[in-house]
C-alpha cells in the first residue's frame, strides 16, 4: 500500500517529475496544434523538450517547492501556456477542443506507462524505484484530472467552450472574465469532492491501493 505521506522521495525529484510532466503536457498542445495547421508554437520556439522554454518562475519553481515541502501532499504547478492561434487550425469547430484535450491525454499516457510498469513489475522493484515510478504515475493522474475540469483557464474549459454553439458567446466571455474566482472556488471548495478520483484511478492502473 502506498500513501502520499509514505512516498519518501526527495522533494527535488518531485519537482523534476512535475516539470517533466508539465513540459510534455504543454508540448502536446503545441504539436497537436501544429499538426492541425497552427505553427504559432513552433515559431515561438516552444516545440522543444528544453524545460527552460516552458518554465514559469511562479508555477514551475516557487509553487512546486512550497507544495513539495508541505506534509502529506503531491507537488503541484504549471508551465507557461503554449501559444495557439485557433484561426490557423484546420478544424475551426473541433480544433480547439482537440488541442486542449492533448495535454491531459499526454498525462494519462504517462500515467498508464509508468502505472502498468508498477502493476507488472512492482513486486521486483526496489523501494526507491517503486516510489519514484509511483510518484510519476500519481502526479500525471492528478494533472490530467485537474486539467479536465471545465473552468478557465484549465483545459476542460477550452474543450467546453469549443463545443458550445456560437449563441453562447456572451456566456463564453463572462466565463473567462471571472476565471481566477472560479479557480479559487474550485481549489478551496470543490476539489475535495473530485480528489478521491485520483487514488481510485491509481489503484485501477497500478493494482496497488493508494490512500491519503
Amino acid at each position: 500500500m502506498l500513501s502520499y505521506v509514505s512516498m519518501n522521495v526527495n522533494f527535488i525529484f518531485q519537482i523534476l517529475i512535475l516539470i517533466f510532466s508539465i513540459v510534455l503536457h504543454e508540448l502536446s498542445h503545441g504539436y497537436v496544434a501544429y499538426f492541425l495547421g497552427d505553427p504559432t508554437a513552433k515559431y515561438a520556439g516552444r516545440l522543444t523538450l528544453n524545460p527552460i522554454k516552458h518554465i514559469d518562475p511562479m508555477g514551475s519553481i516557487i509553487v512546486p517547492i512550497v507544495t513539495a515541502l508541505l506534509p502529506g501532499g503531491v507537488v503541484f504547478g504549471w508551465a507557461k501556456p503554449v501559444p495557439i492561434n485557433p484561426y490557423n487550425l484546420s478544424s475551426k469547430k473541433w480544433g480547439g477542443a482537440i488541442v486542449a484535450l492533448a495535454g491531459p491525454v499526454s498525462n494519462l499516457v504517462i500515467a498508464l506507462v509508468f502505472g502498468l510498469f508498477i502493476r507488472f513489475f512492482g513486486a521486483s522493484m526496489s523501494a526507491p524505484l517503486l516510489s519514484i515510478t509511483a510518484l510519476i504515475t500519481l502526479v500525471n493522474i492528478t494533472l490530467a484530472v485537474f486539467n479536465l475540469v471545465p473552468i478557465p483557464p484549465l483545459d476542460g474549459s477550452h474543450i467546453l467552450l469549443s463545443i458550445l454553439p456560437y449563441r453562447f458567446q456572451t456566456f463564453r466571455e463572462s466565463f473567462q472574465k471571472y476565471a481566477l474566482l472560479y479557480v479559487l472556488i474550485f481549489v478551496f471548495v470543490l476539489w475535495q469532492y473530485l480528489e478521491p478520483i485520483i487514488p481510485w484511478l491509481f489503484g485501477i492502473i497500478t493494482g496497488i491501493p493508494l490512500v491519503f
